[in-house]
């Protein structure tokens, strides 16, 4: 095959050769760019590998299929929509004994001129006869990541017209580049998905803790209630009736009633799981809903909570029940750090500034016994807890969800005591 650039080269000329070499490095930033716009997203890769690689090899039609247990499943296809439509419903999955599957295990590539002219057991697969109805020359090469089977891609053109070794010998670069794109993106993903489970694991164990503190302010609410709509049948009782009474007791009622709620929606959001998404948040009103969930906590504990937020901050765009994980993992440590402490001293500080060239700071200061000076640069590792029934995740999650926002979270030892952890996140 070497042989055979060597000699088209020659025949070409080098500006040829320059212009395939630049179509291909243009096919593979292609694809970079497809990773970097969609990191939560694989689709648009593999559409983005498929359409280069296509383009590249001036194919007709194509499709790539990632190499799983239950065999070649179909992630891309490209054609007239005939050909998609055809191929999406009868051939989704196919077996790593079909012909396909056994090329993709060779490791090779595979270059027929003319598929009608296949000979052997291949010619009864279905996948052969099916394919032979739609195009004539075709060229299979399996996608692989240190020698693993990752994928292959099928190219094919409607009319005998072999690929050149030169094409081939593009293609593979292309594949060995793109092989290794779609794996680390894959891994990365799946290093994600871990951590997502990890916050959500985290958000429900958080949320047990407090589960006093929110039956408190569940039961609260619920107790006016009843007190309101027992004043409201005395008044009824009355002759005549008092109805402006009687009207505000049940207006109150009502808000107590949405009061009520109002805890379990915000309970609910951050127990559900769902996927990151990122929203245009007012970061003080996402503040004051976590300390509403907190309030209780803070009084059980003797701790005085006290807040400072900005007017007119810049809207951020975040996802909100990541950032209110964030918020609600450091009030608690704030106010747990408390609870050996004189109460009298038992004080919690929560602020929001906004800071240049954009963005916004938060801060959450506790006056508990702080932190001793070899803690503070392990305090972000996971697994790593100053506290004796700690599993040393809260922290690291917290590290991570705010690195994944664009944004910076540290703590410092405060004088005469205490510890204060600040966050800051970028603006739109």
């Amino acid at each position: 095959m070497n042989e055979g650039v060597r000699a088209e080269m020659t025949a070409s000329g080098p500006q040829d050769l320059v212009t395939e070499l630049i179509e291909q490095q243009a096919a593979i930033s292609e694809v970079l760019r497809a990773i970097a716009s969609s990191p939560h997203d694989l689709q648009p890769i593999f559409d983005a590998i498929l359409d280069s690689a296509k383009r590249l090899c001036r194919a007709d039609m194509g499709s790539l299929r990632l190499f799983e247990e239950s065999g070649l499943r179909l992630v891309a296809v490209r054609g007239d929509s005939s050909l998609v439509s055809q191929v999406t419903l009868s051939f989704p999955v196919l077996d790593k004994e079909s012909f396909l599957g056994r090329l993709a295990t060779s490791r090779l590539p595979t270059h027929i001129p003319d598929l009608t002219a296949l000979e052997g057991d291949y010619r009864a697969d279905l996948w052969v006869t099916a394919a032979r109805a739609r195009y004539r020359t075709a060229l299979f090469l399996p996608l692989l990541k240190d020698n693993e089977i990752v994928g292959v891609i099928s190219l094919g053109r409607t009319r005998v017209q072999p690929f050149t070794d030169k094409q081939i010998c593009l293609f593979m670069d292309f594949a060995a580049q793109a092989s290794i794109a779609l794996e680390s993106t894959r891994r990365e993903r799946q290093y994600r998905e871990i951590q997502s489970e990890l916050a959500h694991a985290n958000r429900v164990a958080t949320i047990g803790q407090l589960t006093a503190s929110i039956a408190h302010e569940i039961k609260q609410p619920i107790a006016t209630a009843r007190n309101n709509a027992r004043a409201a049948l005395n008044f009824l009782d009355k002759q005549p009736p008092d109805l402006g009474e009687i009207r505000e007791a049940l207006a109150c009622i009502v808000g107590d009633a949405d009061r009520a709620n109002n805890v379990v929606d915000r309970i609910g959001s951050l127990i559900k799981k769902a996927p990151p998404r990122k929203e245009a948040v007012d970061l003080n009103a996402a503040i004051l809903e976590v300390t509403a969930l907190t309030r209780s906590e803070a009084v059980k504990t003797g701790v005085t909570a006290s807040t400072q937020l900005a007017a007119g901050l810049p809207r951020i765009q975040c996802d909100r029940v990541q950032l209110q994980q964030v918020m609600l993992n450091l009030i608690l440590n704030g106010i747990q750090s408390m609870s050996s402490v004189d109460e009298a001293n038992r004080e919690l500080h929560i602020s929001t500034v906004s800071i240049e060239p954009g963005g916004v700071c938060v801060a959450v200061r506790d006056t508990g016994h702080g932190l001793r000076p070899e803690s503070l640069p392990r305090l972000f590792e996971p697994f790593y807890t100053t506290k004796p029934d700690g599993m040393g995740m809260g922290l690291s999650i917290c590290r991570s969800i705010i690195e994944a926002h664009g944004g910076r979270l540290w703590a410092t030892g405060c004088e005469p005591r205490g510890t204060l952890f600040q966050f800051t996140i970028p603006a739109d």
